[in-house]
């Protein structure tokens, strides 16, 4: 944990109900978020990884509130000033919740469903803008003009152009969307961006320039970065700290370059094993991470042991009995593995 983060999670629990009409079995639930902690520092970019269905864009959303969390703690520290008193963001209401969602945006996977079709770029971008408290206690110049100047150079610095503030999502490419999104959310000039899958429905020459974009505008803008990712090469490089999920649970926490070269839990390892090129010395090409070949555990109930033990070559009897701590080990990592570390 960061002694003093901008934005921290401690023992975070979300679950639904098993919804299937009217006839739906009572008491049924899926854990989606099973006791998450992370916390994430001034200009520091930290990585959620795993497969679809490990709960890591669940967790995203309880942060601002998409999804009411059931229990945990959610503390927000904006870094615009080092002395702020930390926020429980799960207590916020009315007016202290509104700026606290301009000061941590989302931008989602797929700006296809996410950018409003019917709106001009200029309405999409400054939707939100014209009913913000910042505008009206001064921090951006009042009027039409002001706002639309802010949105044109906004808009030039992620890589488009000014004179497509009057064109209509529809009219670019998937890349040119996110990129939109990505300016949406930078209007507000917010401390904490959260990314989630951002670049995983691009071609790969394209997520290399939305990840060397926001790499640019964190360096420039001084911002901090959730980053929900499933492909572990890209969290490598983008993020310095990646936790691995699997069931709802963080089973691994490292610096990412630390991770890249001493990865330790089972589900680390084969998560990497997929990617090739880590632990093989770079024999072999990288390539994404699939959603590997066993079926996601349902999580209908919350694993007694280990949530991985029905995959883990390494379990034993303690495993299926005991649910493993995160734990610190020699070399620095968060571990959550009684065999490992």
């Amino acid at each position: 944990m960061n002694a003093d983060p901008v934005l921290s999670v401690s023992n975070l629990r979300k679950r639904f109900n098993l919804e299937a009409g009217f006839f739906a079995p009572l008491g049924k639930y899926v854990h989606a978020v099973n006791g998450v902690s992370f916390s994430i520092g001034k200009n520091e970019t930290y990585g959620l990884v795993g497969e679809s269905g490990c709960g890591k864009t669940t967790t995203a959303r309880l942060l601002v509130r998409m999804y009411e969390a059931d229990e945990g703690e959610i503390l927000f520290r904006g870094h615009t000033a080092s002395a702020e008193e930390a926020q429980d963001v799960r207590k916020l209401k009315g007016r202290d919740f509104k700026r606290y969602r301009e000061r941590v945006k989302y931008v989602f996977q797929d700006p296809a469903r996410s950018l409003n079709p019917r709106m001009t770029v200029y309405e999409v971008l400054t939707s939100g803008a014209r009913w913000s408290d910042k505008r009206s206690a001064g921090r951006s110049g009042p009027g039409e003009k002001s706002l639309r100047d802010e949105a044109a150079a906004i808009l030039e610095e992620v890589g488009l152009s000014a004179a497509d503030l009057e064109r209509r999502p529809a009219e670019f490419s998937g890349g040119q969307r996110q990129r939109i999104s990505i300016a949406r959310g930078l209007i507000m000039k917010p401390d904490v961006l959260i990314c989630d899958e951002v670049v995983s429905a691009l071609d790969v020459s394209i997520q290399g320039q939305i990840l060397n974009l926001l790499l640019d505008l964190r360096s420039r803008r001084e911002i901090t970065f959730l980053f929900i990712a499933h492909d572990l090469k890209v969290a490598s490089y983008f993020c310095d700290r990646i936790g691995v999920m699997y069931n709802g649970e963080i089973m691994e926490e490292a610096p990412a370059t630390e991770l890249w070269n001493n990865h330790l839990h089972p589900y680390t390892e084969l998560l990497f094993s997929s990617v090739g090129g880590a632990s093989d010395g770079g024999a072999s090409e990288p390539r994404s991470t699939p959603r590997t070949g066993a079926t996601m555990e349902a999580g209908l109930h919350e694993a007694e042991g280990c949530a991985f033990v029905s995959r883990c070559p390494y379990a034993t009897e303690a495993c299926v009995k005991e649910k493993p701590p995160l734990r610190i080990t020699d070399s620095g990592h968060l571990l959550r593995c009684h065999n490992k570390g």
